[in-house]
């Protein structure tokens, strides 16, 4: 971004071209920080719950020295793992490591594992192909066949649409697999849209269709390909009838798909995060990624796997995913045994020691958790809760104590991407307003209180007066500094344009792995993407007939989930939730267009306007998620604590609903 500061204000927000990712300019979100930095529901000073659960604003010496008699107090009666340490993603940078740091010093504390995000997609990548990359963003307009599969990336990913438009005015083609028609399928000529959950059988009868048929890169497959006749015969176990059946997709669509993929080259698969969001989606994108293979569109310029691109991840010489979700101690400091996709759940099941004090920085897990009934419960049954925040979220409402945090404007920190291969600095171009502190000095200043000092604190968290020199630190090893990073945006040491142009794969066999053992041995999936059913979907036949609706909880162009949801220029385009329903759903229903309605399970409910789009498939309902309790539409109201087959992620989908008229 390049921002602009008059008078001490953030007055306008605008591209920087030596991003070559970003260079058109911010969506609608980025605009929005202008009244976010400014917004007069800013949480700006320490607040403290009174009796009445109402809030009081307290100096920070009452606010630091009572968390500090409390974390005395737990770790005193119970242990430093009575205190659950949670953080989220709502920010990014090298200085998040702080936090985790300062726990360490501390004695221990109980973190989460898993995510809430990706990791079943990263983890399946790994496994695959051993490293989480893909081509450069711009390569895209490269391909001649683009399928976007579970991504809506006009919304979610608007950068993205600009190399699409290059490729298709090129002559590409565009296929689009989603059980929504969503802006991004507006512009496809193919648009599938198969029951949710069930798009690991149309990937496997794609498949099916490219061997028998001839249609793949036989000399990639002999070069780099290991498992690949293990994998074809597991596709000869369900005929193209039968797979077009469960997915409830015609058998026409699955050959122009086959047809397309085997006879268009080069090719890009774009897979989205929602998909990877079941019981099954480890196995589900293991087979998708087997297209990507088969077909030769790996390693090549405007074809390639493109879901997560790690190659920012350079400061700690690690992208295994497991690495970063670790379901084990990985040291006797920090007890990781809480699930992340069960958190309300695994809170509550803590023995030796309970937990009985909860620090949440960066994330809003009343909002955005599966189960959030569990979740309010688990909190609610702690001694002292501590909520780092700069609005009153659902979460902060749930706080003892809440300290006010600061913005990304306000603190220099290095970050990184998940898309492109820039590192880039963020400088602290604003003061902090009212009584607002980094998080770094918070931790200093607990630690001070703590008597925790010396070379140890200031390497671990810096001081304001040696940040850059901290971050310099920081760089040193890729040969890079802040003042390189003034300049401008910096390709990470390393990074690859095409990714695995050089046919080096990094899993046990040196090549894709289309049989992996590691998948058996780490998670007891069969070593083949064998598909299978969610564990909660109403394509298998044998569900609970009051609940006959999968329900999506997509995201929006006009949130990052639970934030900017509150802001006045997110309100004027999105100003309630509502649930998306088929007319035919809505018509057995006796629901019109514009009608409140109830949205329940044996879980819970919420109410909520009706919206009636034929472009939603039959059976299906769709709630963005984000919503804040006050505004309605908490859609984790209705969602169990489910991981995904691998990577411990959060299946948020497995969710069968019904619709009433209110």
């Amino acid at each position: 971004m390049c921002v602009t500061v008059e008078d001490g204000r953030l007055t306008a927000i605008e591209p920087v071209a030596g991003n070559e990712a970003t260079p058109e300019g911010p969506c609608l979100k980025g605009l929005a920080y202008v009244e976010r930095q400014h917004s007069p529901d800013r949480i700006l000073h320490p607040l403290r719950r009174r009796k009445d659960d109402s809030y009081e604003r307290i100096s920070w010496d009452s606010a630091l020295d009572e968390i500090v008699f409390r974390l005395k107090k737990t770790r005193g009666e119970h242990g430093p793992q009575a205190i659950l340490h949670y953080a989220a993603s709502g920010t990014k940078g090298l200085l998040n490591g702080c936090s985790l740091a300062f726990w360490r010093l501390f004695g221990g504390c109980t973190t989460t594992y898993g995510d809430l995000c990706w990791p079943a997609g990263l983890e399946a990548t790994r496994l695959t192909l051993g490293d989480n990359k893909h081509n450069a963003p711009w390569d895209l307009a490269n391909a001649r066949l683009i399928i976007f599969w579970g991504k809506n990336a006009a919304e979610t990913n608007i950068h993205q649409m600009r190399f699409v438009d290059q490729a298709l005015d090129a002559g590409a083609r565009l296929i689009v697999i989603d059980p929504r028609r969503t802006q991004t399928s507006e512009r496809s000529e193919l648009l599938i849209q198969p029951r949710p959950g069930t798009d690991g059988f149309l990937a496997l009868a794609a498949a099916r269709l490219l061997i028998e048929k001839g249609n793949v890169d036989q000399d990639f497959i002999d070069g780099h390909v290991h498992g690949f006749d293990e994998f074809a015969a597991m596709t000869t176990e369900r005929t193209v009838e039968e797979a077009a059946r469960i997915c409830d997709v015609p058998i026409a669509a699955i050959e122009k798909l086959a047809g397309l993929l085997g006879s268009i080259k080069p090719a890009t698969i774009c897979a989205g995060f929602g998909m990877q969001r079941y019981t099954n989606s480890g196995q589900t994108m293991r087979a998708l990624i087997a297209l990507a293979a088969i077909t030769g569109n790996i390693g090549v310029q405007g074809g390639g796997w493109v879901y997560a691109n790690l190659q920012t991840q350079v400061f700690g010489g690690d992208r295994d995913p497991i690495a970063f979700y670790p379901p084990k101690k990985p040291d006797g400091i920090v007890r990781v045994s809480v699930s992340t996709a069960r958190l309300g759940r695994d809170m509550l099941a803590q023995t030796d020691p309970p937990l009985k004090f909860a620090w949440v920085e960066r994330g809003n897990p009343l909002a955005q958790n599966p189960e959030t009934h569990q979740v309010r419960k688990a909190f609610r049954a702690l001694d002292f809760r501590v909520v780092v925040e700069q609005f009153m979220t659902d979460t902060a409402r749930e706080a003892d104590i809440i300290l006010p945090a600061k913005s990304m404007f306000e603190q220099t920190d290095v970050i990184g991407a998940y898309w492109h291969h820039y590192l880039q600095l963020r400088p602290r171009i604003l003061d902090m307003p009212g009584e607002v502190r980094a998080e770094t000095e918070v931790f200093r200043a607990l630690a001070a209180r703590l008597d925790i000092g010396g070379p140890e604190l200031d390497n671990a968290i810096p001081g304001s007066g040696y940040l850059d020199t901290w971050l310099n630190q920081q760089l040193q090893p890729l040969d890079l500094t802040i003042d390189d990073l003034k300049a401008g945006p910096v390709p990470a040491p390393g990074s690859e344009s095409v990714a695995f142009a050089d046919r080096v794969f990094p899993t046990p066999s040196g090549r894709v792995e289309l049989v992996s053992a590691e998948a058996s041995e780490r998670w007891g999936i069969d070593p083949v993407p064998r598909a299978a059913l969610p564990g909660e979907t109403a394509a298998g036949g044998d569900h609970d007939p009051a609940t006959p609706l999968q329900m999506m909880t997509p995201n929006t162009k006009n949130r990052i989930h639970s934030q900017f949801g509150n802001l006045d220029l997110i309100k004027q385009f999105d100003p309630g939730p509502e649930v998306t329903i088929h007319p035919d759903d809505a018509r057995a229903r006796g629901i019109e267009h514009g009608d409140q309605a109830v949205v329940f399970n044996r879980r819970g409910e919420f109410e909520l306007k009706a919206r009636i789009d034929g472009g939603i498939r039959r059976g299906c309902v769709s709630v963005t998620n984000g919503w804040w309790g006050e505004q309605g539409g908490l859609v984790n109201l209705l969602s169990e604590g489910r991981e995904t087959d691998v990577a411990h992620g959060a299946a948020f989908h497995d969710n069968l609903v019904e619709v009433k008229r209110a």
